[in-house]
């Protein structure tokens, strides 16, 4: 039997012959779909799924320096893409382990690579990224909500954070903060959860995604050491992961729609002779599907180009899943109809869950100016 992982220059990676996507959907199929009701409806967290997941590889795909051939990020997103057909919060969950192993595995400390990294990408440790708010004030639309000042072998650092998501008491999350002695300094750093001055507290009803253990984050002069340290200053790290950062959310985008697509031929059979009236057909969805998969696909390969025009195209590709969803959501609720209305139906729930696409960091909005501003 081929061993699921194979070792090469002390780098590991998803063994040849192992389907990881495959193996995701047929994970997702098993076992996260009869508990889908349960993660939207009781905001259940799927731990054990997302674990399995990373048992499978599922977080270990798209690593800087551990996959032959350089950083891809195409398998990452087919697997987030393959659970988010039957859960968005999964997905979710998904790509928040997916970026805070980008994070690690983009920097230069060796030590976490090879520490809480491995850990990271074999899904043993859990986390997420609290990377909102500095991507929205890189960008001109908020400050910085994390301060920091030095303190012997690391920073003490102060602030909160209204939604972080994936998290618990032993998770880890990816988190920027601006040194006090040298305002619009940023620094960015891998925090433990469990390090005294962080608090977690979630009251927060959402109307979709409640299992995504989304937490608001209080930070009490909580000690960051240098080892978690990810680069200092991070302006150019920040710079150089954004791509994958923004890609790796295709998943989530694709998934969903891909899952409206299918609701509306479910209800062919019965709704058919009526729906064809309907301006928006499956077929038309899975069209425009198939062109952004294709930008997806291209852009994928090359998430460090620092070209400007490959930078525009990854914001546009982005926008674009985030109206796909929204659209095919809104018409895969009018193609069940009624069906689609009562309270424990699929199609309401996609809906709600169209809406996260759009409004998580980079939001619609943020896109839309972030290509105004190219533009000047």
């Amino acid at each position: 039997m081929l061993d699921r992982w194979v070792t090469a220059k002390d780098h590991t990676y998803p063994a040849a012959g192992v389907d990881v996507v495959e193996t995701v959907r047929n994970l997702s199929s098993r076992e996260l779909a009869p508990i889908v009701r349960k993660v939207d409806g009781e905001g259940h967290y799927p731990e054990a799924v997302i674990r399995a997941f990373g048992r499978a590889g599922a977080f270990a795909c798209h690593l800087p320096g551990q996959t032959p051939g350089g950083a891809d990020l195409l398998i990452a997103i087919r697997a987030m893409a393959a659970a988010g057909e039957y859960c968005l919060s999964t997905s979710f969950c998904m790509w928040c382990q997916n970026a805070l192993a980008w994070y690690i595995f983009a920097s230069d400390n060796a030590e976490l690579k090879t520490g809480l990294g491995r850990r990271v990408a074999a899904g043993e440790a859990l986390g997420g990224t609290a990377l909102s708010n500095p991507m929205k004030t890189l960008f001109g639309i908020e400050q910085i909500r994390l301060k920091s000042k030095r303190v012997d072998g690391g920073y003490a650092v102060r602030g909160a954070l209204p939604y972080v998501s994936n998290l618990g008491d032993d998770h880890y999350f990816g988190a920027v903060f601006e040194a006090e002695d040298a305002p619009k300094r940023y620094v960015m750093a891998i925090v433990p959860c469990a390090t005294e001055g962080v608090e977690l507290s979630g009251n927060t009803k959402f109307v979709a995604l409640d299992g995504t253990r989304t937490f608001s984050v209080r930070l009490h002069d909580a000690i960051i050491p240098d080892a978690c340290v990810l680069a200092d200053p991070s302006d150019a790290f920040i710079k150089r992961i954004r791509s994958g950062f923004v890609l790796l959310q295709a998943g989530m985008g694709i998934g969903l729609v891909r899952g409206c697509i299918a609701l509306m031929n479910q209800v062919k059979g019965p709704l058919g002779h009526v729906n064809k009236y309907l301006d928006v057909q499956p077929e038309h969805l899975a069209e425009g599907l198939g062109t952004i998969e294709a930008n997806v696909e291209r852009l994928a390969t090359t998430p460090f180009e620092s070209d400007q025009a490959y930078w525009r195209a990854v914001i546009e590709t982005r926008l674009a899943l985030s109206e796909a969803a929204l659209a095919a959501a809104q018409a895969a609720m009018l193609h069940c109809g009624a069906r689609g209305y009562v309270a424990s139906a699929t199609a309401q729930r996609r809906l709600r869950e169209s809406y996260f696409v759009a409004i998580v960091t980079p939001a619609i909005k943020q896109l839309k100016k972030m290509l105004a501003d190219m533009a000047h």
